[in-house]
């Protein structure tokens, strides 16, 4: 270990207690010195994802929020409604840290060589409780940012470009030639739309509003479809005729929207002479959850035939079923494009204490369209 760093820095914790409340706080933790293959990373910069907003509130019902503590050590309270309990046993009473990636400085490292030779270096990181001013994780964890790039540059390096990726792998996998998206004006589906474009992909866009589809066609997206339309049917599905997707990831979940998609795929489908079944086509036709932004009951109409997959998709198991030399392969492309392809935006860059004030959380809470934010613990 060549440089010395504190003992101790800050990390952000949620806890759902017992007795039914959620209490996010700042704790004071250990930072552990680095074993031989292990560096100390100084975090800078840390996304608020959806899936790292899950982790923070859980199913608190954040209209009860209230904030506690003091200036320097400021502490969230909010209440869990009981119905939701039973789900919480495996977390209850339990402090969990929070922040699924960031970047920063390696300011201290073990005596392997691959640890020593990141000293000094700006590297992404992915792995949990990155809401921390400081993180030790192996060596081989670490992503080293290309030269010119910032940390809040690097910040965004693994959930999102690695979804995108990971959809468009799959896509190929499963023997679709094209894909479908919704909440795609969000920086994850304007990622995906970039990468579809370099790679030559047809991609449905679905948005749900005017505003969100005019920034996605200022990006060169071909197919772009506004859900709140009168004609989004009608319009969905021609653009299903013109890129033949069979396949969807679905980032809202709730309500009607992926049935549709099917529904539509179908008719698109049968815009080709075909011989009749009253079975429907015989074209596969899947659609992916992978996020909530509507928690409410995925519902169907079942009007698309019996050829159809209804599932759910998350990155990391879709990593884990490919291996670690095709992840590494795509870790290779994010770092390669990490300023075009996978550029990510923010609103706003926050610091911890930051996080836990009310009238911040109720921005990024939204979980808007370009209302991103990001977290520097060591702001």
């Amino acid at each position: 270990m060549a440089v010395s760093f504190p003992l101790s820095g800050l990390q952000l914790h949620s806890l759902i207690k017992k007795s039914g409340e959620l209490e996010v706080s700042l704790a004071t933790v250990e930072v552990p010195s680095p074993a031989p293959n292990e560096v100390v990373v100084r975090i800078e910069a840390s996304p608020i994802n959806p899936s790292d907003i899950g982790l923070l509130f859980g199913p608190a019902d954040m209209s009860t929020a209230r904030q506690t503590g003091t200036l320097e050590r400021p502490i969230l309270m909010a209440g869990v409604p009981q119905a939701a309990m039973a789900a919480m046993t495996g977390r209850l009473d339990q402090p969990l840290p929070v922040g699924n990636e960031g970047a920063g400085e390696v300011v201290a490292a073990g005596n392997s060589e691959a640890a020593q030779a990141l000293l000094g270096k700006l590297v992404a990181i992915v792995g949990g409780a990155m809401y921390a001013q400081y993180r030790t994780v192996a060596a081989a964890d670490c992503l080293v940012l290309p030269e010119g790039a910032t940390a809040a540059d690097g910040a965004s390096c693994f959930i999102n470009p690695l979804t995108a990726l990971g959809m468009v792998e799959t896509m190929r996998r499963e023997g679709h030639t094209a894909l479908v998206h919704t909440a795609a004006a969000s920086n994850l589906g304007q990622m995906l739309n970039r990468v579809c474009l370099k790679d030559t992909i047809g991609l449905v866009n679905i948005v749900r509003s005017a505003t969100q589809a005019e920034t996605l066609r200022s990006q060169d997206a071909q197919h772009v479809c506004n859900s709140s339309a009168p004609s989004f049917n009608d319009d969905l599905t021609q653009a299903l005729i013109g890129t033949g997707a069979t396949l969807a990831f679905d980032a809202v979940g709730g309500g009607t929207l992926a049935g549709r998609i099917l529904s539509c795929m179908e008719a698109a489908i049968n815009r080709q002479p075909s011989t009749y079944s009253r079975y429907g086509s015989n074209t596969h036709k899947q659609v992916y959850i992978y996020g909530g932004l509507d928690p409410g009951p995925t519902e169907f109409r079942r009007t698309f035939g019996m050829a159809y997959g209804i599932g759910g998709w998350l990155v990391f198991p879709f990593l884990n079923k490919i291996g670690p030399e095709q992840t590494r392969k795509l870790k290779e492309r994010v770092a390669a494009e990490l300023k075009t392809t996978f550029v990510s935006h923010y609103a706003r860059e926050i610091s911890l204490r930051d996080a836990l004030q009310l009238d911040t959380i109720a921005v990024y809470n939204r979980r808007a369209t370009g209302e991103k934010f990001l977290i520097n613990p060591n702001k």
